[in-house]
């Protein structure tokens, strides 16, 4: 743990609607003045999953932090619940069903940070070497997991690990996990929508967090995804904590962790 820091965040975001999807709707904050980011992915037809992600996104936009995390964590779920509501009672005036959107969100004051999330949109940490996924997915794998009916390993071998338990405008009781978090020098975060993680391996996204250049590794994640099958909209947001110690290691990109596409 470390003491009262003060950290320079650099953050940068990239998306893209893949290879087989007519529009993205996924949508991206990158509010490094707030020390505020997200993705979210929206559901429900291209119009609606992408009006559904931006509603959410604009929501979180218009947080003004105060106080500590306690208080900033509040006020991300006050505009989490007034996007919520905005949703369903849409969804109930047109009658066109479920309009909604996952979201996963990462929001630090000085060096304590807290990742909030609805559904399977993730936030993963890299940190002294190795990556760690701080959410766990709202869906059907997760539960059958946790039940042990499955084992984690197994995974990937099942197909219902897109069908999402929660999400935004699903129902009027909005359920969103949290973490609280210490922030360390040198930490980097990744906010990332399923299109990239269906994609990439943790393997991979290690060595393209490495770097700690925000720019040029969310650029990477997202050229990576499009080597590869890239069947659904690929967000990223990658965010840095950088202070004193680590000016000079940040900039200098290693051209090994060059990944085999």
């Amino acid at each position: 743990m470390v003491g009262r820091v003060e950290f320079t965040w650099e953050s940068a975001a990239e998306s893209h609607a893949g290879k087989v999807r007519a529009a993205n709707e996924d949508s991206i904050l990158n509010r490094r003045d707030i020390h505020l980011w997200a993705v979210a992915d929206g559901m429900g037809g291209h119009l609606a999953g992408a009006e559904a992600s931006r509603l959410v996104v604009e929501a979180l936009g218009s947080t003004l932090p105060s106080g500590d995390i306690h208080d900033f964590s509040r006020q991300v779920k006050e505009a989490l619940e007034l996007a919520n509501r905005s949703l369903v009672n849409k969804g109930l005036e047109e009658g066109k069903g479920i309009s909604g959107s996952t979201v996963a969100i990462f929001f630090s004051i000085e060096n304590k940070a807290s990742v909030v999330w609805v559904g399977d949109s993730r936030v993963y940490r890299y940190r002294r070497g190795e990556l760690s996924q701080i959410s766990r997915d709202h869906n059907q794998m997760e539960e059958w997991i946790a039940q042990g009916l499955i084992d984690r390993k197994d995974a990937r071998k099942h197909s219902p690990s897109n069908i999402i338990t929660r999400a935004i405008g699903a129902d009027e009781r909005l359920e969103p996990d949290e973490k609280v978090l210490d922030v360390e020098p040198s930490d980097t975060y990744l906010i990332c929508s399923d299109g990239l993680y269906n994609e990439v391996s943790d393997e991979e996204l290690t060595r393209l967090l490495t770097t700690g250049h925000c720019a040029f590794a969310a650029k990477q994640l997202i050229e990576l995804a499009l080597a590869r099958e890239a069947r659904d909209n690929v967000s990223v947001v990658v965010v840095h904590a950088r202070c004193e110690d680590d000016a000079e290691t940040r900039t200098r990109i290693n051209p090994r962790v060059a990944v085999d596409q």
